[in-house]
């Protein structure tokens, strides 16, 4: 084969060229699949006719089809793409994608800003709809049951700067307020070493009573998982325990507590299995960790009828002479997490609720959001769970979930064919060959050199 050499100058390009000379690219089969299934639900019918209301019914500019828009936040949580940016990118990079969104080869990939555009256009309820719709898909699967539901939140950090925080009642930034302290304090001229010398004595100095963004009023301070003080926001979800999909999403503010936030995501769970399960009474057990456990919470619990399965932290000795109530409803959830059933629910929870997480917001690429308000979060993390969803849905009909699972299909396919035409060798004789020296070597020398060698050297049956 000759050497082939890249044509150097200016040259002119081809003015005309047939469709079938050009390069054939073949379709994802992960995408193709999934195309599949919404078209044959009627995904982008359903979803034009619920966004009908937000275009002009006979003239206006050329607008993002409803159903390619919705497609392009499902590429978003598939491909790992936490902006509006990278998804824009992505599609106009990949043949695959522009077939699974249904473009012509001359159409223009859509633009971030459309993008953007096209989701302050559609409200939030109508996003929340979709959600539902994909819950229902799972539905007549058979993959959402509704009984028991496991609760769990996580943070997400803002799209705003912690250091362009200011005051609530003046307005003032964080440096001039510092300045204003130091001069105060006598020093006309302040350092920055000055400042940060002030502001290390101050306590209480991250309080969200008296700070917020002048661009997000809804990010909160808060310490993040790694232990980082960030703006940030709160996303709290519900998944069905027994097969995986998530059942409800809320975002909310990061300095409110578990026991708080969750009445609000359960009650939101609650509307979404009724909606989607016929006959439906709502959930009945609740499986959560031991920041959801609160004498007022499990009282609520049994007065709705929810059994509760949750952990309890260790507060000491506990004195219930004015709770009768508290105290009851606490010993039963106690008595519950320490039985056989709960104690499978807690583990469970670490595989059915904390994986989730993992997918949506690591792999996703949601950890770190670039949209501001919660309704904009809300929007993109209600198709980034459907997306999950739907990945629940393709791993049951097609034993895939995610494009990437398709990556080392082949070469487990070539493994199994190379174990099938020559059986693998036993566990003894593995280590035979690992360990056992294949002449005649002293033993002394051996065990000082490799004690786990001589080790297996003296439990060989035939010797060194």
């Amino acid at each position: 084969m000759a050497m082939g050499k890249r044509k150097r100058g200016v040259r002119q390009s081809t003015m005309w060229i047939a469709t079938n000379e050009l390069p054939r690219t073949s379709a994802h089969p992960f995408y193709e699949q999934l195309s599949g299934v919404l078209d044959k639900a009627g995904f982008d019918p359903h979803v034009e006719e619920l966004c009908a209301r937000f275009y002009a019914q006979t003239m206006g500019r050329p607008s993002l089809a409803p159903g390619r828009y919705f497609r392009l936040l499902l590429i978003g949580y598939f491909e790992g793409l936490d902006s509006e940016r990278a998804i824009a990118w992505r599609a106009a990079d990949s043949f695959a994608l522009r077939r699974f969104l249904d473009m012509e080869l001359v159409e223009a990939p859509p633009d971030h800003s459309t993008i953007s555009r096209t989701r302050r256009l559609i409200d939030l309820e109508t996003h929340r709809e979709v959600f539902t719709w994909i819950l229902k898909q799972l539905g007549e699967a058979g993959l959402v049951n509704g009984k028991t539901i496991g609760i769990d939140a996580t943070t997400l950090e803002a799209n705003a700067a912690l250091r362009s925080i200011v005051r609530r009642d003046s307005g003032e930034s964080y440096q001039e307020f510092l300045t204003q302290l130091a001069q105060a304090s006598g020093i006309e001229t302040p350092t920055r070493e000055d400042l940060a010398r002030i502001d290390r004595k101050r306590k209480n100095k991250g309080s969200n009573d008296d700070w917020t963004h002048p661009h997000d009023p809804d990010a909160k301070i808060t310490k993040m998982k790694d232990g980082r003080t960030h703006l940030a926001h709160k996303a709290e979800q519900a998944v069905d325990l027994e097969t995986g999909a998530v059942v409800g999403v809320t975002v909310q503010d990061a300095d409110q507590g578990d026991t708080h936030t969750s009445i609000d995501t359960l009650i939101e769970a609650a509307e979404q299995i009724e909606a989607v399960v016929a006959d439906s009474t709502g959930p009945k057990e609740l499986v959560a960790d031991k920041g959801y456990h609160s004498n007022q919470a499990l009282v609520a619990l049994e007065a709705v009828g929810v059994r509760s399965y949750i952990s309890e932290p260790d507060r000491g000795r506990r004195h219930w002479k004015d709770h009768p109530e508290a105290r009851d409803a606490v010993y039963r959830n106690r008595r519950r997490i320490r039985g056989t059933r709960g104690k499978r629910l807690m583990r469970q929870r670490g595989e059915r609720l904390e994986r989730p997480f993992a997918h949506m917001y690591e792999t996703g690429g949601m950890r770190r959001v670039h949209l501001r308000g919660h309704h904009n979060i809300l929007k993109r993390i209600l198709l980034h769970a459907g997306a999950l969803n739907l990945g629940l849905l393709m791993r049951t009909l097609f034993g895939v979930g995610t494009p990437r699972g398709l990556q080392g299909r082949v070469a487990s396919f070539f493994v199994a064919l190379w174990s099938f035409v020559k059986p693998p060798e036993t566990f003894g004789a593995r280590l035979t060959r690992l360990y056992r020296p294949t002449s005649n070597v002293d033993l002394h020398a051996c065990r000082k050199s490799c004690p786990i060698r001589f080790a297996f050297m003296r439990t060989s049956t035939t010797g060194c």
